[in-house]
């Protein structure tokens, strides 16, 4: 069953695509901090709500208050069983990339969950990183201060360790495998709260991928690999629940509940060891040097190196330098991604401290390997003194 209300006015240049299941306590905090956008004039505004499957009062609430709003609002409403995360996003944010095309206007898409608040400079700013060049721009989040409150502290306190070291993976690979169209500071968060992307470049990769779970992080994955500008902005924040009861597998609320039930849940797959990321982000600068003088082609030892065969050698550089490093890190045994857990993190964290500072000065690549391999074989020593492994 599907259905459509609307309250519009023609000729937006922004649309921001939200879709909702069951969001009753918290759809109407969303709408209004979307209404409560600065700097932006409100006929140049839109808001597509895609309502799927929704069971309590949320398309009630909907309906009263689309009326009072400043900006025109497009309502869909759709029951599925085979409804998913990646479905009900595509949907909006499909919807929303009509709505522009209607309208004559190439245009901007952004995305927001219903149970997030934006800030009332949120549109302006990304509107303001894509005016600069970027093509899509991934936003941050940060967790209700009042729920997060409400978790055991040993959550926060992980979510602190995970959030410094991963500030400093990220100014690692930003200063060793330099993007200009993503300098320091940037961050590497991509999660459908804080999106927003061209309607050209989300046309042009074939729109949101229609998966179940992590769609937004596969969408930011496929602009990259077709060669688009990706901003990966510090200067955009959404506030997001920190409920442990989610609408959507495998979401932020499945993430907290489940850490809270494992604590010793292994990290994001690109927190590896500092050695090991700095490695990974030496290879990634010179395979994206030597395709770009087109040598992956004339010589396999890259290959050989990172355990790929001559075939899918030739395969991959024959492909667009996105595509490459990312068909090159899917091939390789060597490149396979290995997590930490939290308890590594301290550890970690000293010797990213070290190596950072090194690579601010501007220590070469063999000089810092060297020092963080000595870091690390140190710590290895102090934790374990009599040689144990765990």
């Amino acid at each position: 069953m599907s259905s459509t209300l609307s309250s519009d006015i023609p000729g937006p240049d922004a649309i921001v695509a939200v879709p909702v299941r069951n969001e009753e306590e918290r759809i109407v905090a969303c709408l209004k901090a979307i209404d409560a956008q600065e700097g932006v004039d409100a006929d140049r505004l839109g808001i597509v709500l895609f309502l799927n499957n929704c069971t309590d009062n949320t398309e009630a609430l909907v309906s009263a208050l689309v009326p009072t709003l400043s900006i025109p609002v497009r309502v869909r409403v759709e029951n599925f069983s085979g409804a998913h995360a990646g479905w009900a996003r595509r949907k909006a944010m499909d919807a929303a990339a009509e709505w522009l095309g209607d309208a004559g206007n190439a245009g901007i898409i952004l995305s927001t969950d219903a149970d997030s608040r934006v800030p009332p400079n949120w549109v302006a700013r990304n509107r303001a990183a894509i005016l600069a060049g970027a093509d899509a721009v991934a936003g941050r989040v940060e967790l209700d201060a009042a729920e997060a409150a409400l978790l055991p502290p040993s959550l926060p306190a992980r979510g602190r360790l995970e959030d410094l070291y991963d500030a400093l993976i990220t100014e690692a690979e930003a200063r060793i495998d330099p993007d200009p169209h993503d300098p320091w500071p940037c961050h590497r968060t991509a999660i459908g709260a804080t999106l927003a992307v061209t309607r050209s470049a989300y046309l042009q990769v074939g729109g949101m991928p229609e998966i179940p779970l992590g769609e937004d992080g596969a969408f930011i994955a496929r602009l990259l690999e077709h060669g688009l500008r990706v901003r990966h902005a510090t200067d955009v924040c959404v506030t997001i629940s920190a409920r442990l009861a989610g609408r959507a597998p495998g979401g932020v609320a499945d993430t907290i509940r489940s850490r809270c039930e494992e604590p010793d849940a292994l990290c994001d797959a690109r927190m590896e060891t500092f050695p090991r990321v700095v490695r990974r982000y030496v290879w990634r600068r010179r395979f994206r040097a030597m395709h770009g003088r087109g040598l992956l082609a004339r010589t396999d030892a890259w290959a050989r190196a990172i355990g790929i065969t001559p075939a899918e050698a030739l395969r991959i550089a024959a492909l667009p330098l996105g595509q490459a490093i990312a068909e090159a890190e899917r091939a390789s045994p060597r490149l396979a991604y290995r997590p930490i857990g939290p308890r590594q993190l301290p550890g970690q964290i000293r010797i990213a401290r070290l190596g950072v500072a090194a690579i601010r000065v501007g220590l070469g690549f063999a000089g810092l390997l060297q020092r963080v391999a000595g870091r690390a074989a140190s710590e290895r020593v102090a934790t374990h003194p009599h040689g144990s492994r765990t």
